[in-house]
């Protein structure tokens, strides 16, 4: 068994990929798992936001500001484009247009999701590996008080405010997963799941068939993105509520349960590390806000030494 995997989606599961590659000796051994269920098509260009998300991150290249995004972004053609009329709901920068552009124009030209992200890792000098979880369009579908809204309709048009009742990941059982992914998962050491949205990060990728049986056995640790009752970064607090069930790391846990056989909460939530015990055996408490490149190198490096067994606490 070599490698490890991290499973990954928005702002958290690309600073907690960066924190993981950075902590292996050789960052060859991550493979990024990424979800594309946000990925849409906007002014005929098809948008992969985590996936550019987790590879300007890894690069170094994200705007530090925001966590999405490049670093030194303008807004030129965005600002063209909103005076003759156009939407300017969902915003793309100048360098980050570049990217778009150049993957819509090798899928049209036949070439396949995944090896479109690994050249644009090559060429911005990412070392691991970074995979769609799947090469298929599989939307997330968000079911909400006003009905059915395409996933940046409602997170970005809508500023994720209407009231979700549920999801659906569109023509996922039919999608296969990308080449390499199921190959990762078998041969990984460990499976991390990142401080993503449980719900629209992390459960398209497990509903992408043959994901889950990939992780039967495996030491699965998934990272709580719910800290002191509310989300670090996003909705996932405001979906919880809004899907019946208190926020908090139980919560994050009682969602995975069946997945994971680790658990890492924060420390601000310590008080509920033996409750969560009785969901998953290996619970730890740590410091997960991952603020800087050092806190969340840190936050990696603890949690592979614990899921590897050297150690009890971080």
């Amino acid at each position: 068994m070599t490698g490890v995997v991290v499973l990954a989606g928005g702002v958290g599961g690309a600073k907690f990929a960066a924190g993981v590659q950075s902590a292996l000796p050789d960052p060859a051994a991550l493979t990024a798992v990424v979800n594309i269920g946000d990925d849409f098509t906007h002014f005929g260009l098809k948008i992969c936001p985590d996936l550019d998300t987790v590879c300007y991150t890894l690069a170094g290249l994200e705007n530090p500001a925001t966590g999405w995004g490049r670093r030194g972004e303008s807004w030129r053609v965005m600002e063209a484009a909103a005076a003759l009329g156009a939407p300017d709901w969902f915003r793309l920068g100048d360098l980050d247009l570049a990217t778009h552009l150049e993957r819509t124009r090798r899928l049209r030209a036949g070439q396949p999701l995944h090896e479109i992200v690994a050249a644009f890792c090559a060429a911005w000098g990412v070392k691991a590996r970074v995979l769609p979880v799947t090469d298929s369009a599989v939307p997330t579908i968000v079911l909400t008080d006003e009905g059915e809204l395409a996933f940046q309709e409602y997170f970005v048009r809508r500023r994720w405010q209407p009231r979700a009742v549920g999801f659906r990941f569109a023509g996922a059982e039919n999608a296969r997963p990308a080449p390499g992914v199921l190959e990762a998962l078998h041969t990984a050491e460990a499976v991390l799941i990142a401080p993503s949205n449980p719900f629209v990060s992390i459960d398209p990728i497990l509903a992408i068939p043959g994901v889950r049986e990939a992780l039967a056995g495996k030491p699965i640790a998934a990272v709580s993105p719910i800290v002191g009752g509310e989300a670090v970064k996003g909705p996932a607090a405001k979906m919880f509520r809004e899907l019946g069930v208190a926020p908090s790391a139980l919560a994050v846990a009682e969602h995975y349960r069946g997945v994971i056989s680790h658990f890492v909460l924060d420390k601000t939530d310590a008080l509920q590390a033996e409750a969560v015990r009785r969901v998953v055996p290996r619970v730890l408490v740590a410091d997960t806000m991952m603020t800087s490149a050092e806190k969340r190198r840190a936050l990696a490096a603890g949690v592979l030494a614990w899921v590897r067994g050297a150690r009890d606490t971080i």
